[in-house]
């Protein structure tokens, strides 16, 4: 049945049980039946939604995290591999609760649940408004309503937006829920992998899933949770047939000894795969930084490009506050060494207006290296028409593959 499935789980919902031993008269290997059909579900864009509405324990707990979204109550639901009582015994971990092995402030942080609600009525709400961006199977466009939001509403306010100061932070999610539908926002895993921002909305009435590196968040550098998240979304809008829009800000992948404790390459190189392994269609705007390996992955995935700048944009294989030091060491080195540090101040601070010129965005515009530097005001206009032609004329032929098995993609 080619319907979305919405599992209710409030319990361990595989019948593991020792009592079953004395039922049956012999133990047996513990079987895994039916979840091929759930992985085969999941990649032929059939929605599989999940709410944990009480404890989920083992093959529950696994029923919802196999979801392409989950959302967990926070005021009942908890999820775990095993009860207190078997990690008791396990760990010696003793007097934990529910809350304490897997509740909300473990999972909803983790990644391994999507989204939190107060309550079961607020999980019943985002099922809802997540089943209405998704098709019922990956073989249709995702619904289309009526567009009540002018698509060519001008927001003036974006112009100063990105702080002048680099250094500064500023609100993509602001930048999203401006130019989007009035009321379509939808976030995807807020509370986890917060140096990406992931979601679903609507421009023109037409769904489309959203990307936003997060300046608030290790100033927008991905870090190996982010990247988890990313490569998660990437893969929901492939098998949903939803393009993407992507709202770049990104000086590289994080730094440093925590990111490499966390793997931060590793799962860089995993979120490459993605970018060129999904096939949905993906605009970017380039809203300030875009550097490093990162930003190339994100905004040069396609071919041909859909990509516009703000003019805030700046770009490059090395932020400059660590290029010009890494790319003129020993030409500072032997100033400071002949002519002191006030020498090399001053030749460091030329070579900073010197390239700062030369990064000017309308340089690389006329290079034709970036299709567009577009007014701030007008993005909720140039992005809504890359809606338009994506929806009339690459949706239905990216239909037609599906349906004759060209087009494949796999989100599990």
């Amino acid at each position: 049945m080619r319907i979305p499935m919405i599992k209710l789980t409030d319990g361990s919902s595989g019948g593991g049980s020792v009592t079953s031993i004395e039922k049956q008269g012999y133990s047996y290997v513990p079987p895994m039946t039916g979840f091929d059909i759930v992985q085969a579900q999941l990649n032929a864009g059939i929605p599989n939604l999940g709410a944990v509405l009480g404890p989920a324990i083992g093959l529950g707990a696994a029923r919802v995290v196999s979801c392409h979204f989950s959302v967990m109550a926070e005021d009942i639901g908890s999820l775990f591999n095993a009860g207190p009582n078997v990690v008791a015994k396990a760990t010696f971990e003793e007097g934990l609760s529910f809350t304490d092995l897997g509740g909300s402030g473990m999972h909803c942080t983790n990644g391994t649940i999507d989204n939190l609600a107060k309550d079961e009525r607020e999980c019943f709400e985002q099922i809802r408004t997540v089943l209405g961006f998704l098709p019922n199977c990956g073989t249709q466009i995702p619904p289309v309503v009526e567009g009540r939001d002018d698509v060519g509403r001008q927001n003036v306010e974006l112009r100063s937006i990105v702080p002048r100061k680099r250094e500064r932070m500023f609100s993509m999610r602001r930048v999203i829920s401006t130019v989007v539908d009035a009321g379509s926002w939808f976030e995807i895993g807020p509370l986890w992998g917060r140096t990406a921002i992931c979601g679903l909305a609507r421009l023109g009435g037409k769904p489309i899933g959203i990307f936003g590196n997060n300046p608030e968040v290790l100033t927008g550098a991905l870090d190996a949770a982010g990247s988890q998240k990313l490569i998660r979304h990437l893969k929901f809008c492939d098998v949903f047939n939803l393009p993407l829009l992507q709202f770049v800000d990104v000086p590289g992948y994080a730094v440093g000894t925590v990111a490499e404790r966390t793997a931060t390459m590793r799962w860089g190189v995993e979120l490459t795969k993605a970018y060129y392994t999904t096939t949905m269609p993906i605009f970017s705007v380039i809203v300030r930084k875009t550097y490093r390996v990162a930003g190339g992955v994100i905004v040069d995935c396609r071919d041909p490009h859909s990509r516009v700048a703000w003019p805030s944009g700046e770009w490059g294989s090395l932020p400059l506050d660590g290029g010009i030091e890494v790319g003129h060491a020993h030409e500072l080195r032997q100033i400071e060494k002949e002519k002191g540090v006030e020498a090399r101040q001053a030749r460091y601070k030329d070579l900073e207006t010197m390239y700062r010129r030369l990064m000017n965005p309308v340089r690389t515009a006329n290079h034709f290296s970036v299709e567009e530097i577009i007014d701030q005001a007008i993005t909720r206009q140039v992005v809504a028409n890359w809606v338009d032609t994506v929806y009339e004329s690459v949706l239905p032929d990216r239909i037609l593959q599906r349906v004759c098995g060209k087009l494949q993609p796999v989100y599990a």
